[in-house]
């Protein structure tokens, strides 16, 4: 086997350690990065969704107070803005998913299911819990969600949501009187979540690695190249020479060309030393004859 074969198969075998050990780090630093940015574009969603509550409650509500003494308007009803607006939000975001999930809800829609209940409980027996991140399974695969509380801070919330007696009767109209009611200030009712498939991070993940590992193997591919023409001109050109005139001067050629002792390496110095053991044979020969 040639030094070049034996080089290459050294060189090969290590850049492909090297690749499977970066593609290996470096998946798993991609998938967190594309996790942890998708809960970031979900936060981002999520306080949103609080800044359209707050402004319907600040503004659209009295605005429309006259008019909801006939008739009641859901556009008052700050789940109801948030919701809308977020909907609108997916039309170009469609893998996410919001609900405000409430306990006792006006509307049937917002109640929970199982898996929302456990995390609003949550929140009502841990107040120190602002935010809660977690993956769960659904039938389409694992779903990563995030949710934050939902607290009556502004006591316009109570206006509907107090007693019965205090309700707009146009409310009670639509939605009876059977829920929605005895919200207190300061009390979690609910939880805003926001949900998204895992597979949205995971294929995020993928195309960046993809992306990655042609590069890397790109620039291996390279290296190797080059490495490759460098040992042709440093090394296997000399020491092929160096072995052409070795075989010229054991045939009796005394007057093969002696090799160049150009630069300060090591095949340079190793160029002396044979052009000088090349003198000392032509001397040697000629004192024989």
């Amino acid at each position: 086997m040639s030094l070049t074969a034996k080089f290459n198969l050294v060189l090969i075998a290590v850049f492909s350690l090297g690749l499977a050990v970066s593609g290996y780090i470096s998946y798993s630093i991609l998938q967190d990065n594309a996790r942890n940015e998708v809960v970031e574009r979900a936060g981002l969603m999520m306080e949103s969704a609080l800044a359209v509550r707050g402004y319907t409650v600040d503004e659209i509500r009295p605005l429309l107070a006259e008019q909801m003494k006939n008739e009641f308007l859901p556009q008052t009803v700050p789940a109801y803005a948030a919701t809308r607006s977020f909907n609108k939000m997916r039309e170009k975001h469609p893998e996410y998913a919001y609900k405000e999930a409430t306990l006792n809800p006006t509307n049937p829609q917002n109640r929970p299911v199982a898996w929302e209940e456990d995390i609003i409980k949550e929140f009502r027996n841990h107040a120190d819990h602002g935010e809660i991140i977690g993956v769960r399974s659904t039938p389409t695969g694992e779903s990563l969600y995030l949710a934050r509380p939902i607290q009556i801070k502004n006591q316009g919330c109570l206006v509907c949501h107090s007693t019965v007696e205090a309700a707009p009767k146009t409310m009670l109209a639509r939605y009876g009187n059977a829920n929605g009611f005895g919200w207190q200030l300061n009390e979690v009712i609910g939880a805003q979540i926001v949900s998204v498939p895992m597979s949205v991070p995971f294929e995020v993940a993928r195309e960046t690695f993809k992306t990655f590992m042609v590069l890397l193997f790109v620039i291996f591919a390279a290296l190797i190249v080059i490495l490759n023409l460098m040992l042709q001109t440093i090394i296997i050109k000399p020491v092929t020479r160096m072995s052409q005139i070795a075989d010229q001067v054991s045939k009796g050629d005394l007057e093969a060309a002696e090799l160049s002792e150009a630069g300060r390496d090591e095949i340079s110095v190793l160029a002396a030393s044979f052009n000088r053991m090349r003198r000392s044979l032509v001397k040697a020969m000629k004192m024989l004859e």
